[in-house]
């Protein structure tokens, strides 16, 4: 595996959000290919963060696609409007209070990908039947709603179970992980089986520039040190 194959994630969450259309222009001029946007709404997680209108404001900063993570519990409540936003990717919680297939089919309906997440404690089984009709499967190593939190180390152990329904199933489904990803423990969610990873302080609450935050935790991915 090479460092390319693997796709890096900024999460606008950890970012200056002064300057918040000039962090997502780094991100992408330093070689992330999607920009994570954690929608909270204080209620499915004790946060509450950005809605469509942030949303639609970094679009005219970046091309990238805007991978947005629906920690709300009414998710198709929102949707509509952050398709109407510029998202690319909408990825809705297994555990919020909704029904998932229906949930999951608007979003497809609506042009744009879908995926569904896990949280740490939420067994893999939850997800199994919906498989079929996702793009994207979400692993939380961390319990979600704030950011830079300490990685899970039981995390490991799940990723390698879900890339292993993901492989049976012979569709191209990407696995993405979220929660305490930096250089450390980017090498060991990409030897379970991770593609993309969400990085928050990793990437903007560090010594290094963006670029040189992302290249990092890239290369380290692969087990590639720095030349």
């Amino acid at each position: 595996m090479t460092s390319r194959s693997i796709k890096i994630a900024p999460s606008i969450l950890s970012a200056d959000f002064s300057r918040l259309g000039e962090q997502v222009r780094e991100a992408e001029h330093g070689g992330a290919d999607y920009i994570h946007v954690d929608i909270m709404d204080g209620h499915f997680v004790p946060s509450l963060t950005f809605g469509p209108q942030v949303v639609r404001s970094i679009r005219q900063w970046t091309r990238l696609p805007l991978d947005i993570h629906m920690m709300v519990s009414t998710p198709q409540q929102f949707t509509s409007e952050m398709v109407d936003a510029g998202a690319d990717l909408i990825t809705v919680h297994v555990e919020a209070p909704i029904h998932l297939h229906r949930v999951v089919n608007e979003i497809k309906s609506s042009g744009v990908r879908v995926g569904v997440a896990l949280n740490p404690a939420t067994p893999v089984l939850a997800i199994e039947d919906i498989l079929p009709d996702l793009d994207q499967v979400l692993i939380m190593s961390v319990n979600p709603g704030y950011a830079s939190q300490q990685f899970i180390e039981a995390s490991v152990a799940k990723i390698a179970k879900v890339k292993k329904m993901l492989d049976q199933t012979g569709l191209p489904i990407e696995l993405e992980v979220d929660g305490g990803i930096g250089p450390v423990t980017a090498k060991k969610v990409v030897e379970a089986g991770a593609q993309v990873l969400v990085a928050g302080s990793a990437v903007y609450d560090t010594n290094l520039d963006v670029a040189k935050a992302i290249t990092l935790i890239r290369n380290s991915a692969v087990g590639k040190s720095e030349s």
